[in-house]
Parts: C-alpha cells; sequence; structure tokens
C-alpha cells in the first residue's frame, strides 16, 4: 500500500520526504479528486476569488497552481480585510514567496482568530507545495469569516491518506477530512437560520403582501428611471433582457454605460444574457454580490431572482 501511496504522489511531483519526516502528510485519494462535490467546491471558490478580485484584473484558473506564491492571498487580505502588507508584488524565487507566505499566512490567522494552532489545517509549506487539501482548507476558513453570507457546497468530505515517516518506518491510514459541513449541522444551522434570504420568505406570504412588496419596489424603480423617460410595468418581463436593469444600475451607481458594452435591443436570448450578466458583474463590483442568482434565471423571467436584484439595490438606495 504504502508504494502506491508514493507513486500516486509521484505523478503530479517528486515526493520530499523531508516533508514526511517527523510529521503527517496528507494525500488526497485519487477516487475522491473525481467527487462532483468537490469539484463544485473548487468552482465555487474560483469564482469568488475572480468576483473578488475583479476589480484588480487578477483571474484564478487553478486552485492548485495559482495560489502557491502568495500573490493572490495578498491581494484578497488586503481586498477583504483592509490589510496593507508592505510586500512585492510579484515574488520570483522559491525564498522569496515562502517569505511572502509567511507574512501574509500570519496576517490571516490573527484575522481567522485561529489562536489555537491545532484548529490551523495549513501553513506556509503546504500552501507553497501547492497541496489542495490545506489551500482548500485556507479559503474556505477566510470565506466564513469574510463573508459568511456566501453559500459554499455543503457538507464536501474527501478521503485522505494519512502518511507518516519515521526511523523506524512508514505508517499510512485512511481518514475523512470534512471541508465543509452540512448546512444543518450545529451553529452553521443557526447561522442559516438568522440570514434567510428575505425574498425567499417573501414569497411565502400571502399573494397580497408579495404584490404590496413588488409595488414599492417597482415605485423606487420608476423614481429612478423618471429621467431616462422609462417606466416599468411589468417587472419579470422588463428586466429578462438586462436593458433596464443596466440603466438602473447606472443611474443608482452614478455611472454611465458605454452602448457599445451592451445590446440596447436585443433580439435573441443570448444577447440579453449577455446584459444580465454583465449587470451581475457590476454589482459585483459595487459590492452586491448576488452569488445566489443565475443570469439565466432573469432571461427566464424567474420572479424569485428578479425579486433579489431589484430587492438589494432597493435596500442600499433607498432614502438616498
Amino acid at each position: 500500500m504504502e508504494a502506491d501511496i508514493f507513486e500516486y504522489h509521484r505523478e503530479e511531483e517528486p515526493v520530499d520526504i523531508d516533508t514526511f519526516q517527523g510529521g503527517q502528510q496528507k494525500l488526497i485519494q485519487p477516487t475522491s479528486l473525481n467527487d462532483p462535490k468537490l469539484e463544485k467546491l473548487k468552482e465555487a471558490l474560483v469564482y469568488w476569488i475572480n468576483s473578488t478580485l475583479k476589480p484588480e484584473h487578477i483571474v484564478v484558473q487553478s486552485l492548485e497552481e495559482d495560489m502557491y506564491d502568495g500573490l493572490v492571498l495578498h491581494h484578497l487580505l488586503s481586498r477583504l480585510a483592509g490589510v496593507k502588507l508592505s510586500l512585492d508584488e510579484m515574488a520570483l524565487t522559491s525564498k522569496a514567496q515562502i517569505h511572502k507566505l509567511e507574512m501574509i499566512l500570519e496576517e490571516l490567522d490573527k484575522r481567522l482568530g485561529l489562536q489555537d494552532s491545532s484548529q490551523i489545517k495549513w501553513n506556509v509549506k503546504l500552501i507553497h507545495n501547492k497541496d489542495l487539501l490545506a489551500t482548500i482548507h485556507l479559503l474556505v476558513a477566510m470565506v466564513r469569516c469574510f463573508q459568511p453570507e456566501l453559500d459554499l457546497p455543503p457538507n464536501v468530505k474527501v478521503e485522505v491518506i494519512v502518511v507518516e515517516v519515521s526511523k523506524s518506518g512508514i505508517k499510512s491510514d485512511v481518514q475523512t477530512e470534512v471541508l465543509t459541513v452540512a448546512r444543518d449541522a450545529g451553529s452553521d444551522s443557526l447561522r442559516n437560520t438568522d440570514r434567510e434570504d428575505p425574498i425567499e420568505e417573501l414569497l411565502k406570504l400571502e399573494p397580497h403582501k408579495v404584490n404590496t412588496v413588488k409595488k414599492a419596489i417597482l415605485h423606487f424603480v420608476n423614481l429612478n428611471m423618471l429621467s431616462l423617460g422609462l417606466q416599468v410595468a411589468d417587472m419579470e418581463k422588463q428586466f429578462a433582457d438586462g436593458v433596464i436593469l443596466l440603466l438602473l444600475i447606472g443611474q443608482l451607481e452614478g455611472f454611465f454605460i458605454p452602448l457599445h458594452d451592451f445590446n440596447l435591443t436585443p433580439v435573441n436570448p443570448s444577447e440579453m444574457l449577455h446584459n444580465v450578466t454583465l449587470a451581475l458583474d457590476l454589482l459585483n463590483d459595487i459590492g452586491l454580490q448576488m452569488s445566489s442568482v443565475d443570469p439565466q434565471d432573469i432571461v427566464s423571467q424567474d420572479v424569485s431572482a428578479t425579486l433579489k436584484i431589484l430587492y438589494a439595490l432597493f435596500k442600499k438606495h433607498k432614502g438616498k
């Protein structure tokens, strides 16, 4: 079994025995690497990073390959926690990268409130060695700390091989590692109860109460579209092509969206989807993350999705 472990790891990169000596190393089982739940979690984290760092034009494609040098973590720390570290933007040598990671992780661990070292499932060496397990643990902890409202795929677990090398030989064991807990587990359940989506809750009420809220939001929309000579009467249909939504965002936020950036008179679903996707990107840029809304839902005239976006704008700008 031990030979199989090292042969599997060698497919990625040569095993550094010093890494194992006198301690433990965890390797994700190959079968778990193909688990759809793990893939969804990785995709969600990549999307979160790219959404957060979009204003800085940083794009991550792989958690394994794009996090090890500290550049992305440095920018996340700055943007999420407002921490400015005096570090070079690019660390080109291994020594410089390790130094950069040391500074960043020291600050991050403080911000994450992890005083007990047993709670920390990552370190400089693991991150720099492109350890996927440690990288995911770190990013999940950052999401939970800085953006707890963001829903990550729940109940994600992987099988790991725990390898320990000592002078007496090699010991190995297979364990289950929890990356995210189930939504109904412990304090996470209480946190989710406290932050139920207000629109989802609204739609469970009597129709006349739903209509009252819709009228209030429509009044808010039309008040802000008045100067453009536009009026919305049908919330689902008139926002489906993204045009009025883009114009509304521009009016509320005080900026002009160049006409060549979107389709002013969309004629097919593809052009509508382009408009709505641009609108969601703009909302993300101004700090309104709508991770639960799929652009296609707006195009498909989903009342819940449309209301979520308009309610977020209403909540931010009412009374201004």
